[in-house]
């Protein structure tokens, strides 16, 4: 028989409404009360009913939102379609789902957003963030000031206490690009790192840790540094002209984000596709174009569309049936692709 609100209420010493309050995260109960009650509930195996919730939900008009940085590369796209299926499951639950977009880094707008979603009395926070202490501030002053919890998704930053982040372990994706790339250049030779902008995490930690394992297991390798193309294929593309006028005898590319298609057309009308190794990341259309023509040699995808999705279901968990994420870093996988298992 199932464990009734009234049945904890009896065995706690409270009422049924201090219960539900409780256990649905409700309204202000004393620490020691709240203990004690979920102490008794889950001693009982009390399951609230998931219809009952869906309905309290409804009445309550639960709200998430989402803002994405970087919303018009094609990766980002990708992350959206998963945000997208998520928000048609969750509103399909009685929550509304407000998804802002982007265009490029803008922490500044990111917080802006943010702050206008809590005057319509959002309940939770899904964002891609940028490095910005202002940022980093306001994210935590969501969390504990106004209680609203905030789940970052494809870049984490650090020295905040959101409820857990979602994407790629992105270091490990950079030393694993470096093992690559020390392997196809034989162990020696110049190469170059491509980024996109220097606030975003993600691509900062994949240079990190692309930068340390050449260092550490290629010592016969020259690093000539990383230079920064703003998710902008037209300054990728410079770039690479630049480069390969400077350093005429450069074996090695790792791009870090964006700017995919610059590097490649400058690569081919260099004429230099058999002499240089290029390394990418994620499986988007356009980077599959020049895996499979054999300009690029291994692409590193991280599985964009969980991302989006797991970052709202995740939330929408937590604040639908109080359920915290089972880490505090929830990693999608690291994959290899080269031309041959695309």
């Amino acid at each position: 028989m199932a464990v009734t609100l009234q049945q904890i209420a009896d065995l706690a010493g409270v009422s049924r409404g201090t219960v539900d309050r409780a256990l649905n995260n409700r309204g202000r109960i004393r620490p020691e009360v709240e203990q004690k009650i979920k102490k008794i509930a889950k001693e009982l195996g009390y399951q609230p009913s998931r219809a009952g919730r869906a309905l309290a939900m409804a009445k309550k008009k639960l709200k998430i939102g989402v803002i994405l940085q970087s919303a018009k590369t094609p990766f980002m796209q990708d992350v959206l379609k998963g945000l997208e299926a998520a928000k048609k499951e969750v509103e399909s639950l009685g929550t509304t789902v407000d998804i802002k977009q982007i265009d490029n880094v803008n922490a500044m707008q990111v917080v802006e957003f943010m702050e206008q979603m809590r005057k319509e009395d959002v309940n939770g926070i899904a964002l891609s963030p940028s490095e910005d202490g202002y940022l980093k501030q306001t994210i935590n002053k969501f969390i504990h000031e106004y209680n609203i919890p905030i789940v970052t998704f494809n870049s984490d930053l650090e020295g905040t206490e959101r409820l857990c982040f979602i994407g790629q372990d992105t270091k490990r994706s950079g030393q694993t690009a470096a093992g690559l790339m020390g392997e196809i250049i034989g162990g020696k030779g110049q190469i170059i790192v491509i980024s996109g902008h220097g606030e975003n995490v993600s691509l900062k930690n994949r240079a990190v840790g692309f930068v340390q394992e050449i260092e550490k297991s290629y010592p016969d390798v020259e690093y000539l540094g990383m230079r920064f193309a703003y998710d902008d294929n037209w300054v990728a593309e410079k770039i690479t002209e630049e480069v390969l006028v400077q350093y005429p005898k450069i074996k090695g590319i790792y791009i870090t984000g964006s700017g995919v298609l610059g590097v490649c057309e400058a690569i081919k009308t260099a004429g230099k596709t058999d002499d240089i190794k290029i390394i990418a990341n994620d499986f988007i259309q356009e980077n599959i174009y020049w895996l499979m023509n054999g300009t690029i040699n291994f692409l590193i995808g991280q599985d964009a569309y969980t991302q989006g999705y797991q970052s709202l279901i995740t939330l929408f968990r937590k604040l639908f049936d109080n359920k915290n994420p089972e880490k505090d870093c929830l990693y999608t996988e690291i994959v290899i692709k080269n031309k041959y298992n695309i």
